[in-house]
């Protein structure tokens, strides 16, 4: 994340910290070796205070570019993928420079590194586009991981709000998504009490806890 006392929120994007990405960079393969984690998120950074996005994106781009790959080719060695999340600037953080999953296909083509995937956050993808159902289809291609979090309150997919997440759930599995999907939001109480979504889907879905068929028992 850089450094986050002085504001920053990611490196990859950010002109003049370069050097600083590529330490940051290799301080989290390090840890990502340690614990046997294969996907490591590339955090594009905040457009600097003080400019204009507009007048900056260029600079931004070519910089995310050289960045990332950069990044692909050093995690290519530790057979490694790398991840782009958009994050919306409405409510999140107005000054990220990474919003909506059109732009990250977009930069993930102009890097053209086939270990860079995109992360798509559908908490972040509902307020910037919503669309859902359409934009994980038209990118799946390119997704390396999902995030989940109800909208707008970024609690539990149960709790009140915007998204049918038993519908993207299934969604997911008629595409055949086989990764992890993050559950990147906020409990509203005790965190395994929380976690009665997950357990009345799988019964939804005739299965038992933990995923297993009960055909199977």
């Amino acid at each position: 994340p850089g450094d986050q006392e002085a504001g920053e929120l990611g490196l990859a994007a950010v002109p003049g910290r370069q050097a600083a990405f590529r330490q940051a960079l290799e301080a989290a393969v390090h840890y990502a070796r340690a614990v046997g984690c294969p996907r490591i998120h590339v955090m594009a950074g905040r457009v600097p205070l003080g400019t204009d996005r507009a007048a900056v994106a260029g600079e931004m781009e070519t910089t995310f570019i050289e960045n990332l790959r950069y990044a692909a080719d050093l995690l290519s060695q530790e057979d490694m993928i790398g991840l782009l999340e958009p994050i919306n600037n409405r409510i999140t953080d107005p000054r990220y420079y990474l919003n909506t999953p059109h732009h990250a296909a977009a930069i993930l083509e102009k890097v053209g590194r086939p270990n860079l995937k995109l992360q798509l956050d559908l908490f972040h993808c509902q307020i910037m586009d919503g669309n859902l159902s359409r934009n994980l289809e038209t990118y799946f291609p390119l997704i390396g991981h999902i995030q989940i979090a109800q909208v707008p309150g970024r609690h539990e997919p149960d709790s009140p709000g915007e998204l049918n997440f038993p519908y993207l759930f299934e969604l997911l599995e008629s595409l055949s998504y086989t990764g992890y999907v993050g559950c990147e939001y906020a409990p509203k109480g005790d965190t395994l009490e929380g976690l009665g979504w997950l357990r009345s889907y799988w019964e939804s879905r005739g299965l038992q806890h933990g995923g297993t068929s009960k055909a199977a028992k």
